[in-house]
């Protein structure tokens, strides 16, 4: 991946890989850790249990830096790219049916869903070894069936893509996708990149009202990070 402000893009996968990593329109991601704060619970993150959210909600569903280096177990990382736009690097997949389950903030994955505004941040160690790699990301839709709609197709295309490799890029990068877990709102899906001594990223998606929040997280000791930083990014919103 690569950072957004950048405008270049590169596999997830540890900034090793490529010296750089992330972007605006990053890969697959995912790990573990709490947040504090009032739970909402899963089933109470359904689209008719908020009232409807406008562009200006979309900037508190973010993390702070400080929340996400305790999720991930780091204290090194920063923000290394933020935009409000939408990308194209389905040319950049092996299987372009995959892009949403590999890439985020994607206008052909998004195209069709009316959405009306979009906030993506990708945050690392600055280092070009880097151990960690996030990307949060927050879509505002005209209404909850579109929000609602969003996540079924998600759901749906990230099942198809289980069980698949799915390279990157020149083909230089390859990531193993497994079966998606799906709890109540949200659903996840591990990818492991090929040949990279056990860097893997977990994939998150959740909702609420006319809202999606989206999360990667990455790293050498993944576990459940994605659903933790998903589920504080719809606490953040839904208040």
């Amino acid at each position: 991946m690569g950072d957004n402000g950048l405008m270049t893009s590169v596999p997830i996968g540890r900034l090793c890989a490529l010296g750089t990593a992330v972007a605006a329109s990053a890969l697959l991601a995912g790990c573990v850790s709490t947040v504090d704060g009032t739970a909402v619970s899963p089933q109470g993150a359904g689209p008719l249990d908020v009232p409807l959210l406008d562009e200006s909600d979309l900037d508190r569903a973010m993390l702070r830096i400080g929340e996400l280096n305790a999720i991930m177990g780091s204290t090194q990382m920063k923000v290394t790219s933020e935009f409000d736009e939408m990308t194209d690097h389905s040319d950049e997949v092996s299987d372009p049916d995959c892009l949403g389950a590999v890439y985020g903030a994607e206008e052909p994955v998004y195209e069709g869903t009316d959405w009306i505004a979009v906030r993506d941040q990708v945050v690392r160690e600055p280092n070009d070894d880097n151990d960690h790699w996030v990307e949060q990301t927050v879509v505002l839709y005209p209404g909850p069936q579109n929000a609602q709609d969003f996540f079924d197709d998600s759901a749906i295309t990230w099942q198809n893509c289980a069980d698949n490799a799915i390279g990157v890029g020149d083909g230089d990068y390859s990531w193993d996708l497994d079966q998606v877990e799906a709890r109540d709102t949200l659903i996840t899906q591990m990818s492991t990149q090929e040949g990279a001594d056990g860097w893997a990223c977990q994939h998150a998606l959740s909702l609420v009202a006319n809202v999606t929040a989206e999360a990667w997280a990455c790293g050498y000791s993944i576990g459940d990070e994605a659903a933790e930083i998903v589920t504080a990014m719809i606490e953040n919103v839904a208040g």
